[in-house]
């Protein structure tokens, strides 16, 4: 047999220390330490965007001053007032009507003035031929002075949330008309 086993010597095995990094290790080391803060830089802003709706807070509506009260008569008359609006870093006014009227209790409330039909703008008593009716130009749907659907159009009028505070009208959000249900 040979000597050529017994004169091998015994070679540490393992990583080398940390005073031994090799290129390679650095490179590796340096690589993915670049990689991940460039995935990192990629993915937090989806995650930002995905998680962002949650931390809004949601306010209880916002009302917005239109008329005062003492103008408002058993008769319904457009009003048209702005509402702020703001879309991602874009601020911008949106210019919005409403028909308000007072019931016969005394009670204001305004109707929405968007076709349920097609979605065009109706008018107060602008048709002869129906008097004391809203009227949509564009296809001739008609609605009672509560906003009931009388033709063409499927629902009634929707109308907004009001509240009085002083003497001025306030108007919210648009809900599903609640007052032709009185009417009928």
């Amino acid at each position: 047999m040979s000597s050529h086993n017994n004169e091998h010597e015994s070679i540490p095995q393992g990583p080398p220390s940390w005073k031994e990094m090799s290129r390679r290790q650095f490179l590796t080391y340096t690589l993915g330490g670049a990689t991940a803060f460039m995935g990192a830089g990629a993915i937090l802003p989806m995650i930002r965007f995905a998680v962002d709706p949650v931390l809004h807070k949601k306010g209880a509506g916002e009302f917005i001053k239109v008329a005062e009260a003492a103008k408002i008569t058993d008769v319904p008359q457009e009003f048209t007032f702005e509402l702020p609006q703001q879309d991602g870093w874009y601020a911008s006014t949106a210019t919005l009507t409403a028909w308000i009227r007072k019931d016969e209790n005394g009670e204001i409330y305004a109707l929405s003035p968007i076709c349920k039909h097609l979605g065009c703008t109706v008018g107060w008593n602008n048709d002869k031929a129906y008097p004391d009716e809203y009227h949509c130009p564009c296809h001739g749907a008609r609605y009672t002075k509560l906003g009931k659907n009388l033709a063409v159009a499927p629902k009634p009028l929707d109308q907004y949330k009001t509240k009085i505070d002083g003497d001025w009208v306030y108007l919210g959000e648009i809900v599903p008309n609640t007052e032709v249900k009185k009417e009928a």
